[in-house]
C-alpha cells in the first residue's frame, strides 16, 4: 500500500506535529532567514539556495512552504506590514478634536514610514518590482492603497461633519501623508540619514504639516469651535 500525502498529513496531526507545510514554528524560521538575505542581498541577488542555508533548513522543506522567492517575499513583506502598522488606523476613528488627531495619526505614520525596518522594505520593493512589476504593484494595492483610502474615508466623515470643505478628498489624502513626511521620507530612503529621525523632529514636521493642511481645507465651524475649545 502506498501512503499518499493526504495520508502522511494525517498521520502527523494524529501524532501531535502539524501537517507538512503547516508549522508556524518552521514557517517563522524560513521567513526570519528570508529577511536577512534580502536585507543583505536584495531581492535580485538573493536565491532561494541563500535563504535555505540561512534559515537552517533543507530545501526539500523550504520548497513546502513556499513555491518560489517571490511567493517567499511576499509572505514576508505582509508578516512583517501586520506587525508594523497594526491598529495604525484605529487612531482615525475618534472626533473629539481633529487637529489632535490628525497630528497622532501624522505621528504614527511617519514614525513606522521612516523607521529602518521599512525603509529597509521599500527599498527591496522597489529593486524587485523593476523585474516582476506585479509584486509592486501588490504591495501598493495591500500596504500604501489600503491606508490612503482609510485616510479618504476619514477626511469623508470629516467633510460630513462641517469640519473641512475638501473638493478632491483623494488628492487632500495624498498631500496629508506628503505633508507628515516631508524633508524626511526622500532623505531614509537615498540613505541620506543613516538613522531614522528623532521623535521631536516628527512631531516638528507633522504638527507644520497639519497646520498647512488645515489652513487649506478647515471651514468657518471648524476654526469657530478650535478657538471655543482654547478658551474654555
Amino acid at each position: 500500500m502506498v501512503e499518499t500525502t493526504a495520508d502522511s498529513d494525517l498521520l502527523d496531526l494524529r501524532k501531535g506535529r502539524p501537517a507538512a507545510g503547516q508549522d508556524p514554528v518552521k514557517r517563522a524560521q524560513i521567513i526570519e532567514g528570508a529577511r536577512r538575505v534580502f536585507i543583505d542581498k536584495g531581492f535580485e541577488a538573493a536565491s532561494m539556495n541563500d535563504i535555505t542555508r540561512e534559515a537552517g533548513v533543507s530545501k526539500g522543506t523550504i520548497y513546502v512552504y513556499f513555491e518560489n522567492k517571490e511567493e517567499l517575499f511576499e509572505a514576508l513583506i505582509e508578516e512583517e506590514r501586520g506587525t508594523i502598522f497594526k491598529n495604525l488606523y484605529e487612531v482615525l476613528d475618534h472626533f473629539d478634536d481633529l487637529r489632535k488627531t490628525l497630528v497622532k495619526f501624522g505621528i504614527a505614520l511617519s514614525v513606522k514610514i521612516t523607521s529602518v525596518k521599512v525603509i529597509q522594505a521599500q527599498r527591496t520593493v522597489v529593486g524587485a518590482a523593476d523585474r516582476i512589476p506585479e509584486l509592486g504593484a501588490r504591495f501598493y494595492e495591500r500596504g500604501p492603497k489600503r491606508g490612503h483610502d482609510r485616510m479618504m474615508v476619514f477626511l469623508d466623515e470629516a467633510v460630513g461633519r462641517g469640519l473641512l470643505q475638501i473638493d478632491d478628498v483623494d488628492l487632500a489624502a495624498y498631500q496629508f501623508t506628503e505633508l507628515c513626511l516631508a524633508g524626511l521620507f526622500r532623505q531614509c530612503i537615498f540613505s541620506y540619514r543613516t538613522k531614522a529621525p528623532s521623535q521631536a523632529e516628527i512631531e516638528h514636521v507633522v504638527r507644520s504639516g497639519v497646520d498647512v493642511f488645515l489652513k487649506a481645507y478647515a471651514t468657518e465651524k471648524f476654526l469657530a469651535e478650535e478657538k471655543a475649545l482654547q478658551s474654555a
